[in-house]
């Protein structure tokens, strides 16, 4: 699976949920970069990031057999980060997403919002 299709389906999982704000960052041509696509989306309460998070890793293992390299932030909700390597999904508490900025700090990267 490439890094391309992995992020489609990181998106049909935040979907599934309900995720606002979903967007595809793809760094491949920025030098350095720490993978190949961050893919982002909001939530409105800790319960709905949980749900999210679970549903991206549900997503991907029903349809690949992967699991995450890490997950981190799962016992705050705040901003949960599922790291399989050449893809990694961000999900942001809308306050916490406008604090950390990611759009604006990988700012080089082709953006494509999902409607």
């Amino acid at each position: 699976m490439t890094a391309e299709e992995l992020s489609k389906i990181i998106v049909k999982g935040m979907e599934d949920k309900k995720a606002s704000d979903i967007v595809v960052m793809d760094l491949r041509e920025i030098n350095n970069s720490v993978s190949d696509f961050f893919v982002i989306c909001s939530g409105s309460s800790d319960k709905q990031i949980e749900a999210i998070s679970d549903a991206v890793e549900e997503e991907v293992y029903k349809s690949h057999k992967e699991k995450p390299w890490r997950n981190e932030g799962k016992r705050t909700n705040q901003w949960v980060l599922v790291d399989y390597i050449d893809v990694v999904a961000h999900i942001f508490l809308k306050d916490k997403r406008e604090f950390y900025g990611l759009e604006e700090l990988w700012g080089d990267a082709k953006i494509t919002e999902i409607s």
